[in-house]
């Protein structure tokens, strides 16, 4: 029986691992980086150990050195999460020969799975439907366009042994094939040292729908239902969900024995998820067949009941599967939403940086799966993943409800994250309707668009408030003492600040100790509270108080960081940019002409050189962080002045690439 766990990942999923293990009583072994020393999954496990540099190619994939550890520590058995060696075929096998459970498939149904192409064969053979498509082995460039076009546009290239939306590319032109081709095999090779492709052809309306499936070792095979992982940015789900919304039982059952019959195809043993692509009238497609468990897992675990990681451990020490299909039920409704450092205004880019403030929400049927905790580093060595949100309600509606209040009960400050954006989309019209395609976030962009519209009354007199109470904590500003409040003194104050993009004047006059008048349009708005406020270890002002702001009164909470401040209400998050001068004398000059790097990255191409011309909107340069590269497009008509760096450079985020001299129009 398996007494010892060593996890090989980090982060989220090897911190949700170690939870059932140590309620299963199994001790736990962590692996980690040098960048990863004070990482919570470090402090979690029973032992831990350093095994090499930040970058994961001298660290998590280091197979061989991540088998000595676990033969040293006595280690029963190895848990590799998901993504780094999860589906590595080499090392589920070296795990075997040395008498280590690999928690996970046999070799042979890694290998199996692990090419797209090959993979596609083998289901082809037992009979599950497939999407036209070319999945040999010519991979010659001018071949692969004849296929293409043979296909009809729009086609989809994907990457043979790709995932994560990585080494994937949309074409919907014959002129952009081979741009896009060559991008595909660059992002291939650098994300999974593999060049080889496959083409699709392009479903223009199709929902992914997975299931999930469980084998053991004595022939037994079941699925757990269905989830629709259709919301998805840059091939990378974002809004997850079980059930799949209007699902039909008898579609569920064909799609679930599908999946069945493509797991006994390759002798499949463990939690595996098997991808489709499910069209308006009802027919499905294979897409891939992932051979771990799957990032979205509690959506499953919420409506079974079921904890899918005991399942894996029960399997894994050569027992027969916990229940049968006919036992398992399935319960209520459940989201998970991924919070990521990212700024979805500006392309979904990855951010960086520390975590100065972290609140997530708390509350029955709320769960988060973090692998960090408030002061911990985003990085650019690894996905930009702050946690998993997942909620539960007897059915979708409450559900959705549940997800909207977390959401606005997540607050987060040091980062950019996509919280807003996740908002944007649960409470769009069509997320609401399920009206749900994997084009959804590109189908409904103008709708997902930030909201630009003016604050009310009420909420920038607030605004204000909390303003005058911040610098009074920072020690700034002409009323920053109020300890010499006299009644027959009416102090006034003028107070400038931005928000979504709007620029407010508001005038105050100062009534009592706690309470200021906000002149805001054509209006005198009282506003009073006690503010509860401190100045913590990352140089944060941190309020906490109730505000009455003429009849109405909320509870709020606000974080000043710099000149930004986050004001968070019940049912609204407002981000304020203040004057840089009040709050700050940091120099936050920049080159008009020059064109930064958006983050932390390598420079993979630099397009152009001094001396050039070139047009609005023509990419100048590549950069590529956490493996997914990012191209960079010039801003106006101009000329190329001085290029500062070279393909294969580092870059920081903000580093000016190369200045540009405007043209005239």
């Amino acid at each position: 029986m398996i007494n010892k766990i060593l996890i090989a990942n980090r982060g989220e999923i090897a911190c949700r691992v170690m939870r059932t293990a140590k309620r299963l009583g199994i001790s736990t072994v962590a692996v980690y980086s040098e960048v990863d020393a004070n990482a919570q999954h470090v402090l979690m496990a029973d032992e831990a150990v350093l095994i090499g540099p930040a970058a994961a190619s001298e660290s998590y994939l280091k197979a061989e050195l991540i088998l000595d550890v676990a033969l040293n520590l006595n280690v029963d058995a190895i848990h590799p999460g998901y993504g780094f060696l999860s589906e590595n075929a080499g090392f589920s096998e070296a795990c075997a020969k040395n008498d280590i459970v690999f928690i996970g498939p046999g070799p042979d149904a890694i290998r199996a799975m692990g090419s797209k192409s090959a993979a596609k064969s083998i289901m082809e053979k037992a009979d599950v439907p497939l999407v036209p498509g070319y999945h040999g082995d010519n991979q010659d460039a001018d071949f692969l366009h004849q296929e293409a076009k043979k296909m009809g546009y729009p086609v989809l290239l994907k990457a043979a042994a790709g995932g994560g939306g990585k080494g994937m590319r949309q074409v919907w032109k014959d002129s952009d094939f081979h741009s896009a081709l060559e991008a595909a095999k660059r992002e291939s090779q650098s994300s999974f040292g593999d060049q080889h492709m496959l083409i699709e052809k392009y479903l223009t309306e199709p929902r992914h729908v997975e299931i999930q499936v469980f084998c053991d070792n004595h022939g037994n095979g079941v699925y757990l239902f269905e989830r629709d992982c259709s919301v998805q940015r840059r091939h990378q789900k974002i809004i997850e969900e079980a059930p799949a919304p209007n699902m039909s039982a008898d579609i569920r059952q064909q799609m679930g024995d599908a999946a069945l019959k493509a797991a006994k195809a390759i002798g499949y043993s463990g939690a595996g998820t098997v991808e489709f692509l499910l069209d308006s009238d009802g027919s499905f497609y294979f897409m891939e067949m992932n051979t771990r468990l799957q990032v979205e897992h509690p959506v499953t675990e919420m409506i079974t009941g079921e904890d899918l990681v005991e399942w894996q451990i029960h399997v894994a020490n050569d027992l027969p599967l916990p229940k049968t299909q006919a036992q398992l039920t399935l319960t209520g409704h459940a989201f998970e939403a991924r919070i990521y450092a990212e700024d979805p205004d500006n392309d979904f880019l990855p951010q960086t940086g520390l975590l100065r403030y972290l609140k997530p929400p708390v509350g029955p049927d709320i769960r988060v799966d973090t692998g960090v905790e408030q002061g911990d580093e985003v990085s650019i060595y690894y996905d930009p993943m702050i946690a998993k949100l997942i909620v539960h309600g007897k059915d979708r509606q409450q559900a959705l409800a549940k997800l909207t209040s977390a959401l606005h009960d997540y607050h987060i400050v040091g980062v950019n994250t996509n919280i807003d954006y996740l908002l944007r989309v649960a409470q769009s019209d069509a997320f609401i309707l399920a009206d749900l395609t994997t084009d959804f976030v590109e189908r409904h962009s103008d709708a997902l668009e930030s909201d630009k519209e003016t604050l009310e009354p009420h909420l920038q007199a607030l605004t204000a408030f909390v303003i005058l109470q911040a610098q009074a904590q920072r020690g700034i500003g002409a009323f920053s003492d109020f300890s010499g409040f006299r009644l027959n003194h009416r102090e006034q104050k003028s107070i400038h600040f931005t928000a979504a993009e709007h620029t407010y004047d508001i005038a105050a006059t100062r009534v009592d100790q706690n309470t200021w008048s906000m002149h805001v349009e054509d209006d005198a708005l009282l506003v009073t509270g006690l503010i509860n406020a401190k100045i913590d270890a990352y140089g944060l002002t941190q309020i906490h108080t109730s505000i009455q702001v003429g009849i109405l009164q909320m509870q709020i909470t606000a974080v000043l960081l710099g000149n930004q401040l986050s004001i968070y209400t019940a049912h609204k998050q407002i981000k304020v940019i203040l004057p840089v001068a009040e709050f700050d004398d940091e120099d936050h000059g920049s080159s008009a002409g020059g064109i930064v790097a958006p983050m932390n990255g390598t420079l993979v191409n630099m397009l152009t050189k001094p001396g050039d011309i070139v047009s609005k909107g023509d990419t100048i340069a590549i950069v590529e962080a956490m493996k997914m590269e990012h191209a960079l497009k010039a801003p106006f008509n101009a000329k190329v002045v001085e290029c500062y760096f070279a393909a294969g450079d580092r870059v920081d985020g903000g580093a000016i690439l190369l200045d540009l001299e405007k043209l005239e129009e």
